[in-house]
């Protein structure tokens, strides 16, 4: 096992030695420390109850959740530690442990820009460790065997983790649904995705490595580690549903058209996604900005574009030999915008042609891809989250006239539509196309999620929230794990509109289950719509709609679908299409934007 490590996410907790047979046993975890016994005066908190499995690695100690009846393993390692000169390698399989590994907290995320006090007017700082390949599992504290296996991958841009897994609870979509939820880490920012020559070896053997795409081959190695170990927790290795929102949900369509993820799951969730790809040599050039930056920041060179020379100069031995010398706070601190919002732009899922197609929509018209049951979601007001953060209408946020004036509410509004609609066609109507095409594709199907949307008045989320965020990006993540504050829930939840949120997320976990469970939505006897599949003809069954008033669930089927040519037909009969014009034409979230 590595060192140990003093950092655990969120709640810097030491993971706490545990008596066996009069005997104390350290067991080995992403946190352990010995601590010291406490004089016999001193009333001890009760222990948990400690659950053993057995897995190919050795043996991991977890705990029973006595609140909802669940059993978790956190923090259980699934490769080496990618670090030193693992460092921008592919994941390399564990090694067999010859002592028990106690998994009781979560460890640290991996390095990235961190809202520590979740206060706007102070920085996110950087936090994590390099070693960060560890997963979590919930199960029911029950002896059923051969679950579902639930594998979620977080959001946040591939840079940040959010919303934190520390703060994900598996244990309630576990426990009601039954099933086995895995949510892992995985590498991001620059130690994710970082494709240059000076980190390539050109050899054959090396070919996933020189990719570039680390976060997806730690992804792809997490998988593996379901493949091998996942039955002894009572999952089943062949149903296993990998589902992600945002990033997660991008990797979740990068996952689908990767070749060497074949046979690692059985079916796909993507929640406000779509496909985000970029190429090696944007991965090059990207690299050599943070390359000048760096010699900048530590004196090498005046500016940029003297550094620039500098890099010139270097031979690809030098550079790499550079890049690895330096601490993963080193990288980041070069971006200027981590700071201020915690996610940084960096290329990623890069179209290498092995871990990765060249041409991910062309092979998904050719059918060369991993064709498995398929959700694709959006939301109503995805664009909301981001487009506060324009300086427009950040400014009118500060001063409060967004709220006051319905002129400036109604362009924030309008802008938003569009960019949202574009983000549907781009991650939900386009690849529902596409995939429905291909004559062995099993079923599609489309949601549309729009609890909290539609005008102020008429909002189930309270002001200034209804106004500002309503159905935006990451809205619906507290619905999917059945919590209340996992992601925006702390911002939109109150008494008001729980009695209809609540049947919704029932309803939503519902659906959920059932698909990972048989590829199919829908759960006889569940009272609920049926939603069918989306197919191509014009005017068939496209997508369902998941809303709730402030009691009661609104859900029902809808034949509506969207492209791009649609959305600007509609822009242009705006009567304030000049002043809407520029946030589509700006808009990341189109199926044609260039990244």
């Amino acid at each position: 096992m590595t060192k140990a490590k003093t950092f655990c996410i969120y709640c810097r907790s030491k993971i706490a030695s545990f008596f066996l047979a009069g005997l104390i046993i350290l067991l080995v975890g992403c946190t352990a420390k010995p601590v010291a016994v406490p004089p016999l005066s001193v009333a001890k908190a009760p222990e948990p109850i400690l659950i053993e499995r057995q897995t190919a690695q050795g043996v991991v100690v977890g705990e029973i959740n006595a609140a909802n009846n669940t059993q978790s393993w956190r923090g259980i390692p699934y490769a080496k530690p990618p670090v030193g000169e693992l460092r921008w390698k592919e994941p390399q399989p564990l090694e067999k442990r010859a002592i028990p590994l106690k998994t009781v907290k979560f460890c640290a995320v991996c390095p990235q820009y961190v809202d520590h006090d979740r206060n706007p007017s102070t920085p996110w700082v950087i936090q994590g460790d390099e070693d960060c390949l560890y997963l979590n599992v919930w199960r029911p504290n029950t002896e059923e065997n051969n679950l579902p296996v639930f594998f979620w991958i977080h959001g946040g841009g591939n840079s940040i983790q959010w919303p934190p897994l520390s703060q994900t609870d598996g244990s309630i979509i576990a426990g009601k649904k039954k099933m086995v939820v895995v949510t892992t880490n995985y590498r991001l920012g620059p130690l994710g995705f970082f494709s240059h020559p000076a980190l390539r070896s050109g050899k054959l053997e090396d070919k996933k490595t020189d990719s570039g795409n680390f976060a997806l081959l730690d992804l792809i190695q997490a998988l593996r580690w379901v493949q091998e170990n996942i039955h002894f927790f009572g999952g089943d290795p062949g149903n296993v549903t990998i589902a992600g929102e945002s990033a997660g949900a991008f990797n979740i369509i990068s996952l689908m058209a990767s070749p060497l993820a074949e046979g690692l799951f059985h079916r796909a969730i993507s929640q406000s996604g779509g496909v985000r790809v970029s190429t090696p040599e944007k991965g090059t050039r990207h690299v050599e900005e943070i390359l000048a930056r760096l010699l900048v920041k530590k004196g090498k060179a005046p500016d940029e574009k003297a550094a620039g020379v500098i890099i010139k100069q270097m031979s690809l031995a030098e550079i790499e030999t550079y890049l690895r010398s330096k601490k993963p706070e080193e990288f980041l601190e070069v971006y200027p915008e981590g700071p201020a919002v915690g996610m940084i732009s960096v290329p990623n899922n890069f179209l290498d042609g092995t871990v990765l197609p060249l041409d991910i929509y062309g092979a998904f018209k050719e059918g060369k891809y991993n064709k498995v049951p398929v959700i694709l979601g959006t939301n109503k007001e995805e664009a909301k989250l981001f487009l506060r953060l324009d300086k427009t209408f950040a400014s009118w946020t500060r001063d409060g006239s967004l709220f006051r004036d319905p002129a400036k509410a109604e362009l924030y509004n309008l802008a938003a539509k569009y960019q949202s609609d574009g983000w549907k066609v781009m991650g939900v109507d386009n690849i529902a196309r596409i995939l429905r095409s291909n004559a062995q594709q099993p079923d599609v199907y489309a949601y549309q999620f729009l609890w909290g949307a539609g005008d102020a008045g008429k909002s189930v989320i309270s002001p200034p929230f209804n106004i500002l965020l309503g159905c935006c990006h990451a809205a619906e993540i507290d619905f999917v794990f059945g919590t209340e504050r996992t992601a925006m829930g702390g911002y939109f939840f109150n008494q008001k509109n729980r009695l209809g949120r609540i049947a919704l997320s029932e309803a939503i976990m519902d659906y959920w289950a059932s698909f990972a469970r048989t590829g199919n939505p829908n759960r006889e006897g569940s009272g609920l719509p049926i939603w069918q599949p989306w197919l191509n003809a014009k005017s068939a069954p496209k997508m369902i709609i998941l809303d709730a008033d402030f009691e009661n669930i609104k859900i029902e089927m809808s034949n509506k679908e969207l492209s791009n040519a649609d959305i600007e037909k509609a822009l242009k009969a705006e009567p304030r299409y000049k002043e809407i014009k520029p946030f589509w034409e700006n808009s990341r979230f189109r199926t044609d934007a260039k990244y």
